[in-house]
């Protein structure tokens, strides 16, 4: 890039970049005065309110309309509550109930607590229609399989964050819902026609560009009928020929996190990923989590190298950061709502749960958790029954290798209530469940994505959508499993 400070800055009006710890350092308070877009916040930089707004002060203190920014979906998917679970139910318990009305306080809800923290920008919602019950990284952050129904969610989420005071980013377009692979770790690719597209995965996309979505977040996967051989992120046909043209959208398109396999691993590195987005079209680049002042400069010296060797125009690069700069500048003008019922989110997860079976009598059960890993975007949160219960034995198992004969000796008389997320993927659980439920009193509580499989021969499966705070409470009080409950 040389020394040419005008490229600089122009280069850093495009990036959305992270820092470690709860205290901005230096650089990342210095880069924000120098012209970075912003910063996103991650569970790492959360210890509780007061400290998240001093860290967003600070930043502003550097320059006024910088973008802050943050995953906060609700349910499976937080960082304000990462340490035990979001008091919100997510989308696919909202989509279950199927409220428009309380889709929309849910997320002005969680809109005006962001605002009040300081934060500008919600990466949020998701908008994918879940139309494959093996999808490893959408799932319960679904509105549903249903395209109406996610698109008519999908547009009151957006209207209830951006009345809260937050900008909302809807993602992941042009939908990852059909995807049975991670982007994080490799490139799904989804094999449908655009005429395919256009009636499952498209609709919710076009509603939030109606509702007034200031942003858009774009998808890692690789879709060939449009985006050929490589990710949509790095898709002009994409971003601009679909989104822009057909669909209308005028607001900031940002890019998934840069750093993931999908994006990264096919362009061969952050800084060349970020010279496709940009040229495809994208405005605001979501470096990823693990940044350092460095790599900022490194991402920023290869955009300005490619203003130089022709991979990019600088009319193109100009673009970008002006949308962004518009983006910020709306951020900066919009307050906080009024904050609405603390127990809002609590309320919504009770009317979301389902139960096929019967539930009278289960006493004092024995509770079985069984461990599942988080994915790259869930992040370790605290889910399960456990901290809702009152007097009842709860025991945290790995289904594969565990013996159904011991948990029934240590069950005896009891029925067991076994908790799991994603059950219908989870290595072990299938044959654990039905081996429990050939000789003993079982209740499954699927915490994920249910999917079409049901256990044979349980006494209920109970479904909460979702594994939030909210959601495990929900659960606990079904079952009569909280203090109160004889």
């Amino acid at each position: 890039m040389g020394s040419d400070p005008g490229v600089r800055r122009l280069a850093l009006g495009t990036l959305l970049a992270a820092y470690p710890g709860p205290v901005p350092p230096q650089w990342a308070v210095d880069l924000v005065g120098e012209g970075l877009a912003g910063h996103t916040l991650f569970g790492t930089n959360v210890h509780g309110p007061e400290q998240v707004a001093a860290s967003t002060a600070a930043l502003r203190a550097a320059r006024s309309d910088v973008l802050v920014a943050i995953d906060e979906e609700g349910g499976d998917i937080t960082r304000l509550a990462h340490t035990t679970g979001s008091p919100y139910p997510g989308n696919a318990a909202l989509g279950a109930i199927d409220d428009v009305a309380l889709t929309r306080r849910v997320h002005e809800a969680i809109g005006a607590e962001l605002a009040t923290l300081g934060i500008t920008v919600n990466l949020a919602p998701a908008v994918d229609v879940n139309s494959a019950d093996e999808n490893p990284v959408i799932g319960t952050r679904s509105f549903g399989r249903d395209p109406d129904r996610v698109a008519a969610h999908a547009a009151a989420a957006v209207a209830g964050l951006q009345h809260g005071g937050v900008a909302a980013c809807a993602k992941h377009f042009p939908g990852h819902g059909a995807t049975v692979v991670d982007s994080h770790h490799e490139l799904p690719t989804i094999d449908a026609p655009l005429t395919l597209l256009r009636q499952r995965d498209l609709p919710p996309f076009a509603a939030v560009v109606a509702a007034g979505a200031r942003a858009v977040m774009t998808a890692h996967i690789r879709i060939p009928t449009l985006t050929g051989e490589g990710p949509a992120t790095f898709s002009r046909a994409a971003l601009v020929g679909l989104l822009r043209h057909e669909y209308g959208f005028a607001g900031a398109v940002v890019t998934d996190a840069l750093e993931m396999r999908g994006a990264a691993g096919v362009a061969g590195g952050v800084g060349p990923a970020a010279v496709a987005a940009l040229a495809a079209g994208a405005d605001l680049l979501c470096i990823g989590a693990r940044v350092d002042a460095g790599l900022v400069e490194q991402v920023a010296n290869e955009i300005g190298t490619a203003l130089t060797d022709g991979r990019l125009e600088r009319a193109r690069v100009e673009e970008a950061a002006g949308r962004t700069a518009e983006l910020a500048a709306w951020t900066r003008t919009t307050g906080a709502a009024d904050a609405l019922p603390a127990q809002l989110g609590y309320a919504a997860a009770r009317r979301a749960v389902r139960v096929e079976g019967a539930l009278t009598g289960l006493g004092r059960p024995l509770v079985v958790q069984l461990h599942s890993r988080s994915t790259v975007a869930e992040a370790r949160v605290p889910w399960g029954l456990g901290p809702h219960l009152s007097g009842v034995e709860q025991l945290r198992v790995v289904a594969t290798g565990t013996d159904p004969g011991e948990l029934r000796r240590i069950a005896g008389e009891r029925t067991i209530v076994l908790v799991g997320r994603r059950l219908h993927l989870l290595p072990g659980a299938a044959d654990l469940v039905t081996a429990l439920a050939a000789q003993h009193q079982v209740v499954v509580v699927e915490m994920g994505w249910p999917g079409s499989w049901r256990p044979p021969g349980v006494r209920a499966f109970v479904t909460t959508y979702g594994a939030s705070h909210a959601n495990g409470r929900a659960a606990a009080e079904l079952l009569g499993l909280t203090a109160g409950h004889t």
